[in-house]
């Protein structure tokens, strides 16, 4: 009896983790959709927006429980957030932004969907994880997915620029690099937190990270074009907002939530909706359908987390083809 009642609870958690999973990743998948809508600046302009309105939003909603919270912060923590603050959004947006203007959206997606294989691989050596043999089947069908997502990007780059082709992809490997150290990182102090709710922590990393983006600006006026007209201005501005707003607060408090209730090797497969949903706006914003080979690599994602979670179901090690 009360191994049902555990078992039932234990499916219930991993329920809430993937739908919150599902909504980080459906609200992620917009930051893929910025850098187009305001080609005209820069990814340092993009990354110094949406962050300095990311750490205004969070200092207005953490400033009531201030006092109660500081306190609770030690040193090691201050660093902590410092440094997955900068590994997974300043450096991280800084380069996903350059390899959706150089590479665009498709490649872009491609790289980042190797994200749940990295996570997934370093969560595999934890105290309990799920063996890595019984991630295989997954990992293969991620993989695969991922390859299938941009092979027309790499096979024929847009315009027959391969050099601008290139950048991009050096962009986006730096960015899949910055994002599985956060990836981590923000797992681990997560699991060591005691006092801090998952909506603090990404209120206190929305803090740390506006801090980072002021001390860029002097570096984005040395460099910036002048001349813009204010509707430009007042453009980037709501999309900075908007962005800040979806991806940055509801995003990762529901990451976060994610993340304290799903094992690391479950968390790195919940980073492919961000691709999925990055793919579909990506459709949306060039006003055509998926490829046949786009909608393989959808089925191919989709089969991926499923077999991920029959892997961590108490003695269901294994993936049954009719998962989908």
């Amino acid at each position: 009896m009360g191994a049902s009642i555990a078992a039932a609870g234990g499916n219930k958690r991993t329920g809430l983790g993937i739908l919150c999973g599902i909504g980080a990743g459906a609200l992620w998948g917009l930051v893929f959709l910025a850098p187009e809508l305001v080609r005209e600046f820069s990814p340092l302009e993009l990354t110094i927006g949406r962050y300095a309105f990311y750490g205004l939003i969070s200092a207005a909603m953490i400033a009531p429980r201030w006092r109660a919270l500081v306190p609770q912060v030690s040193r090691r923590e201050w660093i902590g957030l410092c440094a997955i603050a900068f590994a997974g959004n300043i450096l991280y947006y800084l380069l996903l932004a350059s390899a959706v203007q150089w590479g665009g959206i498709a490649m872009t997606s491609l790289v980042i969907g190797f994200l749940p294989v990295a996570v997934t691989i370093i969560g595999s050596r934890d105290d309990g994880a799920v063996p890595l043999r019984r991630l295989a089947p997954s990992l293969a069908l991620c993989a695969a997915g991922a390859l299938c997502i941009g092979w027309q990007a790499l096979a024929a780059p847009p315009g027959g620029n391969a050099g601008r082709q290139l950048i991009g992809l050096l962009c986006a490997i730096g960015a899949l690099i910055s994002w599985t150290v956060y990836a981590v990182g923000n797992s681990r102090w997560l699991e060591r937190l005691h006092g801090i709710s998952s909506h603090e922590w990404n209120l206190l990393t929305g803090l740390v990270t506006g801090a980072q983006s002021l001390l860029l600006l002097p570096v984005a006026l040395m460099i910036g074009s002048a001349g813009r007209p204010a509707a430009a201005w007042a453009e980037l501005a709501g999309v900075s907002i908007g962005v800040a707003l979806f991806a940055s607060i509801a995003g990762n408090l529901l990451w976060n939530r994610m993340s304290r209730l799903l094992p690391l090797t479950l968390v790195g497969q919940m980073i492919l909706f961000e691709t999925m949903f990055a793919l579909i706006y990506g459709f949306l914003w060039e006003q055509r359908l998926p490829t046949a080979m786009e909608i393989a690599a959808f089925a191919l994602v989709v089969a991926s987390v499923l077999c991920c979670i029959a892997a961590h179901r108490g003695g269901a090690g294994r993936c049954e083809p009719q998962a989908l």
